[in-house]
């Protein structure tokens, strides 16, 4: 077994039998594949055809439907076209029926016209002979009064104009006087009513304040070496302070109310600390303006709170809040303008309208004057466009800017705002006048007054509140007097300025004088 020779012919014989079961497991495969092949070709055969026999079956069924929408299709716009023929059949008869109907007006038309002819033709003949008899009428009126006719019509216009001048001038008499009686009971009883539930004390303030020292040491301490201490804090604070004057007190002057608070704060602080000197002061002035800002931000949410208006943007509740430092004729701004909401919002209220906005209104209408000395034009126009800035309503804007009468008011809330203005402002004790003002004011009164013709001599009395005018009994009659009366009151309110109301007084005064011998 051991042979070589054996070994090889054993190897050999393996080799042999590999090869051939190679070739044999070869031919089996390609056999498999072969009848595998031929299998799929005859399966994709058999697809094909049933493919080709259902399409050709779709194709038939499609064609079918196809002839069935068209004929349904054809038959439904046979049915449209007879409908539309069978419309316009129906429409050309009534087209025919209206022509026959605008042939029969139009003859009847012609008729008419016609007949208005001839009666024109009578007319004017008519017309003629009534012209005629009114020429002869005229020339035998004119014969038996003596006079023309352009004499007759001069002397009949003129009795009848003073006829109507009478007549006008007690009519409106009249109607004045009922109108000022019902006009009067009623906006006596809602003023009266709004100034009961808003009743409000003014504090006059000037362009000054008034600290209080110690003892008159401490001047000496304020004022510094060199006068350094009183040029830090006048520099810091931009406001003169007087010393010398007063004993045991300095003076702040200045007329800015804000920059004059923050130097009291200041002062007082420095006061009570007692270390005065220029690093300390200017410490001590930041403090003041710190508490200051939050002082007028508190002020004007105070101020809101209190009327009771809600949604104000905060940049106008802080400009609310300044007005308490800022006075008009020794009138706080501040107060001014919350008693003008509560006095709009009562008058808003008797009358039906909207409170809130109404208040609204009357609490911003003077919100320019927070700014006013800062920035170019007038409060007023300040005023409406900071409310325009922050979103205001129109009706708002409207009542700012007409509150002085810049413009005509475009609602009653407006019109509202202009009487609690005038109300508040015009009170006793509101505010203070100059005499400047004052006496120039009652000139303009007098020189307004004896403008007129017929006025003798005029008088302002009671501050202004009251004119009386002496008139010539001559020239002016007692008809006249109502009608010159309403002419000046006119000419006052378009040339003049001022708080609530002035009354016209009239005065004619005839005097038959005789001596006996």
């Amino acid at each position: 077994m051991n042979d070589p020779i054996t070994i090889v012919i054993c190897a050999i014989l393996v080799v042999i039998a590999g090869v051939v079961a190679w070739f044999a497991s070869k031919a089996y495969y390609k056999k498999i594949a072969e009848e595998t092949t031929g299998n799929a070709e005859t399966r994709a055969k058999e697809i094909i055809d049933e493919a080709l026999k259902t399409a050709e079956i779709k194709k038939r069924e499609a064609l079918l439907e196809a002839k069935e929408e068209a004929s349904k299709a054809k038959n439904e716009l046979d049915k449209e076209i007879k409908e539309r023929r069978n419309e316009v059949q129906r429409m050309e008869k009534r087209v025919l029926s209206r022509e026959e109907n605008i042939d029969k007006k139009t003859d009847a038309i012609e008729k008419k016209e016609a007949s208005l002819q001839q009666k024109e033709a009578s007319l004017e003949k008519q017309r003629a002979k009534v012209n005629e008899l009114e020429n002869k009428r005229q020339q035998e009126l004119e014969r038996i009064s003596g006079l023309t006719s352009e004499q007759a019509k001069e002397f009949l216009l003129k009795t009848v104009e003073e006829e109507v001048k009478h007549e006008t001038a007690v009519m409106i008499k009249e109607m004045q006087a009922r109108a000022k009686e019902d006009a009067e009971k009623t906006a006596k009883e809602y003023v009266v009513s709004a100034i009961q539930k808003c009743a409000a004390d003014h504090v006059s303030e000037t362009t000054i304040s008034l600290v209080q020292l110690p003892s008159d040491e401490m001047k000496g301490r304020i004022i510094g070496r060199e006068g350094r201490n009183i040029r830090t804090l006048e520099t810091m604070t931009g406001v003169e302070l007087i010393i010398d004057d007063t004993p045991e007190a300095v003076i702040l002057s200045c007329f800015d109310p804000v920059r004059r608070e923050v130097a009291r704060i200041a002062l007082e602080k420095l006061i009570v600390d007692g270390r005065i000197h220029p690093a300390r002061i200017e410490e001590m002035v930041e403090k003041a303006q710190k508490e200051v800002e939050q002082s007028m931000k508190e002020a004007g949410e105070a101020a809101v709170l209190e009327v009771g208006v809600h949604g104000i943007h905060p940049e106008l509740v802080r400009l609310l809040g300044k007005m308490k430092y800022r006075t008009s004729y020794g009138q706080n701004v501040l107060k001014h303008s919350i008693e003008v909401a509560q006095l709009s919002g009562i008058l808003a209220g008797e009358l039906g309208l909207d409170i809130r906005l109404a208040k609204r209104a009357g609490l911003l209408h003077d919100i320019g004057k927070s700014v006013d000395h800062e920035m170019e034009g007038s409060h007023v126009s300040i005023g409406v466009d900071l409310c325009r800035k922050y979103k205001e309503t129109p009706i708002v804007l409207n009542a700012v800017e007409a509150h002085h009468g810049d413009v005509e008011p475009e609602s009653l809330i407006a019109c509202i705002v202009q009487a609690a203005d005038a109300i508040s402002a015009a009170r006793p004790g509101a505010r203070r006048e100059t005499l400047e003002t004052y006496t120039t004011r009652l000139k303009q009164l007098e020189e307004i007054a004896n403008s007129f013709k017929g006025v003798d001599k005029t008088f302002a009395i009671q501050a202004g509140r009251e004119i009386r005018v002496m008139v010539i009994p001559e020239q002016v009659s007692d008809s006249d007097m109502v009608l010159l009366a309403r002419d000046i009151s006119k000419k006052i309110e378009d040339e003049l300025e001022y708080p609530g109301q002035i009354k016209v007084n009239l005065i004619r005064e005839s005097r038959a004088t005789d001596y006996a011998k």
